[in-house]
């Protein structure tokens, strides 16, 4: 899956609602492609992590800092690509990111409520609570056509789903 020697590696965001499998997903990619990974979960504040540890879902004065944060990680890795997995649930949200590139690439995983609310419910030690689900789905905004990025579903097993996102990315020329 590498890119034209000599050229940027890609820029990646995979996002999703909490418990889509961005993480696990996202970490194989890095891996995959040799680049830096991150995961937004780690530029948070810790206000955030309290306020959504307490069941409250952040608002967008939340989410600014936490935004540019990782915006600021990706233009530190745009010369060489990486991946970042961010919920990056509204199209605002990825505007925001995609201030750090114009070759960022978005692979939305997406589900169905069901699916992924039962995922939620065997996980544990994430600081989001399975409350919150409903309201990242009520917030969500599928990749718009004036964004790159393609959406994958995670219906299948996480093989399938690698798969998937492998082929989509080779399909869309990112790598």
């Amino acid at each position: 899956m590498n890119g034209a020697e000599g050229a940027a590696g890609p820029l990646v965001v995979v996002m999703g609602v909490s418990g889509s499998g961005k993480s696990t997903v996202g970490e194989w990619l890095a891996q995959a492609l040799g680049l830096p990974f991150a995961d937004a979960d780690d530029f948070h504040p810790e206000r955030n992590i309290e306020k959504m540890s307490a069941g409250i879902p952040l608002d967008d004065a939340d989410r600014a800092p936490w935004l540019d944060a990782m915006a600021e990680w990706l233009v530190r890795h745009a010369d060489e690509g990486a991946v970042l997995v961010c919920s990056a649930l509204r199209h605002r949200y990825r505007d925001r990111l995609r201030r750090a590139s114009s070759r960022l690439f978005f692979v939305h995983l997406d589900g169905s409520y069901e699916l992924i609310a039962a995922r939620l419910a065997g996980r544990e030690g994430h600081f989001m609570p399975p409350s919150l689900l409903r309201s990242q789905f009520e917030v969500l905004e599928p990749l718009g056509p004036d964004e790159r990025g393609v959406t994958v579903s995670v219906a299948g097993a996480p093989h399938e789903t690698r798969a998937a996102v492998r082929s989509a990315l080779v399909r869309a020329g990112v790598c």
